[in-house]
């Protein structure tokens, strides 16, 4: 199955983004990909953390959405929409605080799978600070979803975002539920990159056997926020099939199979467990 891990370098505004977005989504259906998936943030990297909350969307509602869907069907492509700020329900007004939600847009266009980013990011070194729990709730279950690709293998897709990465029981638990394909749409600083980055997508990989996609925001942005970029594909085996290290590119690979049984059957550590 080929996939396209689509690195951005997201702006302020959010239409801006979409049209970004949609190019790059035709450029990975064009390179003959199934699935697309989008970075973190992909519709909306602002000035300051609130601005979040002016562009939030209730579930099935909103531009945002509506654009991930018309650009499935349109493309017929499989689509991850990286992250956008979704609230729980319509309600009456804009809520205080939002949901950074990874949709699954199948290529008819229908959301069929959802998860909300547990994990939320805080970071202060002196110079830089992040504390994404001033606007974001942290969800509180893993998701799966399934993806029947056109040379006959069902993968079975576990979908995480950014700062997940750097908790490891949350990408056993997808494998102990059959994960062969991992993703990680990701918005990494500069300084918690170049340390972390490679390494942690890497050990992701070889713990689970499985291929790891992660689209990344990739340069200077706007708001003067610098993203680590970096965008990867990484096999069963922890090798780096593929990245780019900066600005806006359609990262593409195929994703074998056969490579996974493989590696599986040569080494069957996933059996092996023990705790």
């Amino acid at each position: 199955m080929k996939v396209a891990a689509i690195q951005m370098v997201s702006g302020c505004v959010v239409e801006a983004n979409l049209e970004r977005a949609r190019e790059l989504l035709a450029r990975a259906a064009e390179a003959g990909a199934e699935l697309a998936v989008l970075p973190e943030y992909f519709c909306l990297l602002g000035r300051q953390d609130t601005d979040k909350l002016s562009a939030q969307e209730a579930p099935g509602h909103g531009p945002i959405q509506r654009a991930l869907s018309d650009a499935a069907r349109e493309l017929g492509l499989w689509i991850v929409g990286g992250t956008l700020p979704l609230r729980e329900a319509p309600g009456p007004g804009p809520a205080a605080r939002v949901r950074n939600t990874c949709l699954v847009l199948d290529p008819r266009g229908a959301t069929v799978g959802r998860y909300d980013k547990i994990h939320l990011f805080r970071f202060d070194n002196g110079r830089e600070r992040f504390d994404e729990s001033r606007v974001l709730d942290a969800g509180g279950e893993p998701a799966l979803f399934e993806l029947p690709s056109r040379d006959g293998h069902v993968w079975r897709v576990g979908l995480s975002v950014c700062y997940d990465l750097r908790f490891p029981e949350l990408y056993r638990a997808y494998a102990a539920q059959g994960a062969d394909l991992l993703l990680v749409p990701s918005a990494f600083t500069w300084t918690t990159g170049q340390a972390h980055w490679e390494v942690l997508l890497r050990a992701r990989a070889i713990e689970n056997l499985s291929w790891v996609v992660a689209p990344a925001q990739g340069g200077t942005h706007e708001n003067g926020r610098r993203t680590w970029g970096h965008t990867s594909i990484v096999d069963p085996w922890g090798s780096v099939v593929a990245c780019e290290p900066e600005g806006e590119a359609v990262v593409l690979a195929d994703l074998d199979a056969a490579r996974l049984r493989s590696v599986r059957q040569q080494l069957p550590a996933l059996g092996h467990r023990v705790l």
